[in-house]
């Protein structure tokens, strides 16, 4: 009986500090707080039954506060969020679950999960959520992202695990982008090379022109220069490239290489680029992790928990009834990356407390 006791001052506790710390918070979410631990004590011992008989007046009290759908809503364990990702192998498996393992970690309802392949059925994925009573999907990855495309209006759709989505798309989503926030960048690059006035960056509009209207704001307001160059094949960037170093000054040029199938390749365009910086000594950086393996100065990559749990956030506002903002935001979400070899070449010698401050060093020591 003191176990049960002890349940039942906690759980009152709980509620009642609830109630008191959040006035203008919805209270169904604190009602739902209140039945979701009931399920750990609904075994048939006379301290469950105790902690049931004693903890009815608040539950009462709480539903009281809901109109008549959303309390049954909350008494049905309806009102969840659900989380759609690709069913695929390594190494995308273990990304799409630390991803899922930091959405968990910051969400207050009963989270669904939902692997699907490239032939899921959206019909009966829509069906089973429907049933399910959920009212939010998180959705990663492109096959997340697909298999959503047919839900019902009554389920709002946040997406991650994208590195872009199509603007006519974005206008009726929420979501972050697998793309690092060109003013996160731009700020490492200013702490490290101060010097430095202005960054070149060649793209392909169709899939990164939503990205580059936010670049030249972020540039702007670290007093840097963005000189933008269009392409929309390997050929012309390849040659938009080579004009790019021809003019630049390695005292205050940068390049920047952005996440673009087009204009980055790994095989043609990455080696030209880490070949011409190494010769002049011009800085390269990049929004790929991979990159700094191979060359280029420094990268900011995504911090997959941390993307998990600013993705809850935005499902848990929108379960809670906040107006949510339209289309898919950079990620800020960020793991750091430098290459000291390349960095020392260019002249800048990074001391052990600010190479500290990177989460990767390469070479390691």
């Amino acid at each position: 009986m003191r176990i049960a006791a002890g349940l039942l001052l906690s759980l009152a506790c709980a509620f009642g500090l609830a109630a008191q710390g959040s006035a203008g918070q919805d209270p169904g979410r604190r009602a739902g707080a209140v039945v979701n631990r009931l399920p750990d004590w609904r075994e048939n011992t006379a301290e469950a039954q105790v902690v049931r008989r004693e903890l009815q007046p608040l539950i009462i009290a709480a539903m009281a506060t809901l109109d008549a759908p959303r309390r049954q809503d909350v008494l049905d364990g309806k009102g969840a969020i659900a989380v759609i990702y690709p069913d695929i192998g390594e190494p995308y498996r273990s990304i799409f679950s630390k991803i899922i393992e930091g959405i968990q970690e910051q969400a207050k309802v009963q989270i669904s999960i939902y692997p699907v392949g490239p032939n899921s059925n959206a019909g009966d994925l829509s069906a089973q959520l429907t049933r399910g009573g959920v009212r939010v999907v998180i959705a990663l990855g492109r096959q997340g992202l697909k298999a959503v495309s047919g839900l019902t209006p009554d389920i709002a759709v946040v997406v991650g695990g994208v590195l872009s989505v199509p603007e006519s798309e974005s206008r009726n989503l929420t979501g972050i982008s697998l793309t690092p926030d060109p003013a996160l960048l731009f700020a490492l690059l200013k702490r490290l090379l101060p010097g430095i006035k202005r960054v070149t960056v060649i793209y392909d509009p169709q899939h990164n022109d939503w990205l580059i209207k936010l670049a030249r704001e972020a540039a702007k307001a670290q007093g840097l220069e963005l000189v933008t160059r269009e392409a929309h094949d390997l050929a012309s960037a390849a040659h938009l490239y080579d004009a790019a170093f021809a003019v630049a000054d390695s005292r205050q040029d940068a390049i920047w290489l952005p996440q673009d199938a087009t204009t980055v390749d790994d095989e043609t365009i990455l080696p030209l680029v880490l070949k011409e910086s190494w010769s002049r000594g011009l800085p390269v950086f990049s929004s790929s992790f991979l990159h700094v393996k191979k060359g280029v100065m420094f990268a900011l990559y995504p911090n997959n928990l941390g993307l998990g749990r600013d993705l809850a956030s935005s499902a848990l506002s929108v379960l809670s009834g906040e107006s949510r903002k339209r289309g898919v935001s950079p990620l800020r979400e960020v793991l750091t990356a430098v290459n000291l070899r390349t960095a020392s070449h260019i002249g800048l010698n990074l001391d052990y407390q600010q190479q500290r401050s990177f989460d990767f060093v390469f070479p390691e020591p």
